[in-house]
């Protein structure tokens, strides 16, 4: 079973950056995401990237502002967030499928996950 660690979160003042780091633990070639968790809220999508890297999806909330990426030779994955607002505060969670899944923004479509990283954007 992939055991995957997300690293990067912090405080940050809105409108600054964060980069979040998730790696997995074997060079399988998963599928991975980012999913954000915020207090009194179900944990949510935020964006997903094949296992080749030539494929990605962002929720809407977050297009433009956020962008998904990985190493492919390593099995990293990353998630650099400009612009943030207070809305995005959340712990951002890193997820993994043995393949790119059909629906890729549900969290019921991964089975890995990893401990979480809080992001805190403050005002």
């Amino acid at each position: 079973q992939a055991q995957l660690v997300e690293s990067g979160g912090g405080v940050v003042q809105a409108g600054g950056s964060l980069r979040l780091t998730c790696a997995a633990s074997d060079s399988r070639p998963y599928a991975m995401a980012w999913f954000r968790q915020a207090t009194g809220k179900d944990r949510e999508f935020v964006a997903a990237i094949s296992w080749g890297g030539a494929r990605t999806i962002s929720a809407d909330s977050v297009k433009g502002r956020f962008t998904i990426s990985r190493v492919s030779a390593k099995n990293t994955v990353y998630l650099q967030m400009n612009s943030l607002k207070a809305e995005d505060t959340a712990v951002y969670y890193c997820a993994a499928a043995n393949r790119y899944p059909d629906v890729a923004d549900s969290s019921r479509s991964y089975a890995y996950w990893g401990q979480g990283t809080q992001v805190t954007v403050s005002t």
